[in-house]
């Protein structure tokens, strides 16, 4: 049996439903379908040198993985590698050819470093190792079964803060742009992000066919987005949230909380079963918030970094 590795054809509805399975299977902590894979596939942004990378094994797709430098880091020459190999294929060698090839097309465009997220079973974190990678950080995977769970009882927003959704600011998204662009820059990380490209974000946040605006609860003062969850799903049964924020002047008043507690209970509402979400580690508040709402860690993940010289 002969692994190959070549370029996901976006235009090819089995490629796009095979990367999508193997990543669900590989990662059942994220949401991925074939209509985000093409997608993403379609609008990655081009100081990316984006490429989405398939192994194929007589024919099936059994890895898949993301490959890009980060554009929006200040810090030039940071790359992306996201590996995953369907469970019941790996030790065939499809991982490490994704790696090599996905190595070398960064190295030609210029990546100094490569960033690279890890589950956290020994298996992988010695194929990391192997390779030459080191732990950079962690983060952990958790879940909230939505039919089940005891949610937290709605609350009234208080005096001056009005909760509403992302899909009120569909003729100006702008307001929460700036918003997300203030908290993602203050997000713990070990590669710096800014978010200055307005239609950078519309074409990989506001029109992404995975965002659920009717779920995204903002909470609103003087008219202007303080907090937000920002919502994913699947269309079907799962609903992740994708980041949660408050601006700076506005923390320390439970706004986050807030937003967060409005936008599950839509969820459920909206006959969305199970809730994913994600922290770092070392992100006591959101982990601690996660924990009242009856959020349980699933699995943890590893970042691990590796100099290209």
């Amino acid at each position: 049996m002969t692994v190959i590795v070549r370029d996901l054809r976006p235009d090819v509805p089995a490629d796009l439903e095979g990367f999508a399975r193997v990543r669900d299977l590989a990662l059942p902590y994220m949401i991925f379908t074939p209509e985000s894979v093409a997608y993403d596939a379609a609008h990655a942004h081009p100081d990316a040198h984006s490429r989405m990378l398939v192994a194929e094994e007589d024919g099936e797709i059994v890895g898949t993985a993301q490959v890009g430098l980060a554009h929006d880091s200040p810090e030039p020459g940071q790359g992306m590698l996201n590996v995953y190999v369907d469970p019941a294929r790996t030790g065939r060698g499809a991982g490490a050819l994704l790696v090599r090839t996905a190595e070398e097309h960064l190295a030609a465009r210029g990546a100094t470093r490569v960033l690279s997220w890890v589950l956290d079973e020994p298996g992988n974190r010695a194929f990391a190792e192997k390779r030459g990678y080191r732990q950079s950080r962690s983060a952990h995977f958790l879940t909230l079964d939505l039919v089940n769970a005891a949610l937290p009882p709605l609350q009234d927003p208080p005096a001056g803060v009005e909760l509403r959704t992302a899909a009120d600011f569909a003729d100006d998204p702008r307001p929460l742009f700036l918003l997300d662009a203030e908290t993602v820059s203050d997000e713990p990380s070990d590669l710096g992000a800014e978010l200055t490209d307005y239609e950078a974000w519309l074409e990989e946040t506001w029109r992404h066919p995975l965002l659920a605006p009717e779920l995204t609860s903002v909470a609103v003062v003087d008219g202007r987005p303080v907090a937000f969850t920002l919502a994913h799903t699947d269309g079907r049964t799962r609903y992740r949230s994708g980041m949660t924020g408050t601006a700076r002047a506005f923390r320390g008043r439970g706004l986050a909380k807030l937003a967060k507690n409005d936008s599950l209970h839509r969820a459920r509402a909206a006959g969305y079963t199970q809730a994913l979400t994600g922290n770092d580690t070392d992100n006591g508040p959101m982990l601690a918030i996660n924990k009242w709402f009856g959020y349980e860690i699933r699995a943890t993940e590893v970042r691990y970094v590796r100099e290209l010289g």
